[in-house]
């Protein structure tokens, strides 16, 4: 009987041993799509962390117990997502709002949400601060790149921008002041770029199809693309960049399969000059035009997927999409010229043409991607820029 007492006793603490492991890992396993794959990640009972108040204190008290937490699981699997997707640093922001609004959604708690965001972001190496002003939590990253449309502070010369002003109206950020929070990741010094050289691959399924069309010479050319919704709630929020950054950013595959092909064959054994117009056509008269302020209410530029998902796009869509396209197909060096209130572009063709402008020793010849009221050839200006003076903001040269 004793034997048996003896067993039935070592029997309960085995139980009683599994148990508490069990409840000392508990977990939860989320899942979610991120463009055309499936993130998994397991989220410890131990990161669930409570935020109330909005004050120094309490940030720091909700950082402390992240720290103590068992986060490196979840920030390990972010990394291998980012080397995974190949997600420069804009995409690698999404999927870790992605996944702070799995532990807890922006609705529910504004402030514990963008806690997680910083947090994640910090531990992944970036250089991201805190800030508090007006009982507003402000989440900046440290960028040496120059953004034109959002808030930044100083710090030992070290320049942090908002990720998160998008999130508040009424706040003036020029008068208003801001209180940093003095937590800091010593082992996190990356920079935060805004460059995209890869758009994610999307699902096949998500696309629809798109028809534009323009007339070149006595014939009418139609284009089926496709186009994916993704593509405008990635750049939703994207601030103004400047115009290397800009004018750099790629279609996505199945966009790129769906126009570059076909604008190839319609090329032709067509000449370089004739092949350029035919681009510079394209872009000027497949969309129609309308003005950011009167289309979105502000200033907005858009990448050249977005020009060719939008019904309206101005000036400086254009001069990206022509870019891109001239880029793409004959890779000729090109400037982009700025005037006070419109932006073309100019074109340096293998034979230079009468008609050109110099720029450091190079001719280039002005190529109009926004309608305009002449009908613009190649190497022409409109009339009412001609005595104006532009700025070169961008030069490219191939390699």
């Amino acid at each position: 009987m004793r034997k048996v007492h003896k067993y039935f006793t070592v029997f309960i603490l085995l139980i009683l041993k599994f148990s508490i492991v069990f409840a000392e890992s508990k977990s939860k396993i989320v899942s979610f799509e991120f463009y055309s794959g499936i993130v998994n990640l397991e989220i410890d009972s131990s990161m669930i962390v409570d935020f109330k108040d909005l004050n120094e204190t309490s940030v720091y008290s909700f950082y402390q117990s992240l720290t103590e937490s068992n986060f490196q699981p979840i920030v390990s699997a972010l990394k291998v997502y980012k080397e995974k997707f190949k997600l420069n640093d804009w995409l690698y922001y999404q999927l870790i709002r992605k996944t702070a609004q799995q532990i807890s959604p922006k609705a529910d708690n504004y402030f514990r949400y963008t806690l997680y965001k910083w947090f994640f972001l910090a531990e992944s190496g970036y250089d991201a601060r805190l800030a508090i002003s007006n009982n507003r939590l402000l989440f900046y990253v440290r960028s040496e790149e120059d953004i034109s449309d959002i808030p930044y502070y100083e710090n030992d010369g070290k320049q942090f921008v908002c990720l998160n002003i998008h999130d508040y109206t009424g706040w003036d950020y020029k008068k208003d002041q801001i209180k940093p929070i003095n937590i800091s990741f010593p082992e996190s010094k990356l920079l935060f770029s805004y460059k995209i050289t890869q758009l994610p691959n999307f699902k096949p399924g998500n696309y629809s199809e798109k028809l534009l069309k323009f007339k070149y010479g006595q014939k009418e050319y139609h284009f089926n693309i496709l186009i994916n919704q993704e593509v405008e709630t990635i750049f939703k929020n994207y601030p103004g960049v400047n115009f290397e950054t800009y004018f750099n950013i790629p279609l996505s595959r199945e966009t790129y399969n769906s126009l570059i092909p076909m604008l190839k064959k319609n090329l032709g054994n067509m000449k370089e000059k004739k092949g350029v117009d035919y681009l510079m056509k394209f872009t000027r008269n497949a969309f129609l035009y309308e003005s950011d302020e009167i289309n979105f209410g502000k200033e907005k530029r858009l990448s050249p997927e977005q020009t060719l998902f939008n019904t309206y796009s101005d000036c400086d869509d254009r001069a990206a999409l022509f870019f891109y396209l001239v880029k793409e197909i004959y890779n000729l060096p090109m400037i982009a010229l700025l005037y006070p209130t419109h932006i073309t572009m100019a074109v340096q063709f293998n034979r230079p043409l009468a008609n050109s402008i110099d720029y450091k020793g190079q001719k280039y010849a002005v190529c109009e991607p926004t309608p305009q009221q002449e009908n613009l050839k190649i190497g022409h200006l409109s009339s009412k820029l001609k005595n104006t003076a532009y700025t070169v903001v961008y030069q490219y040269q191939p390699f």
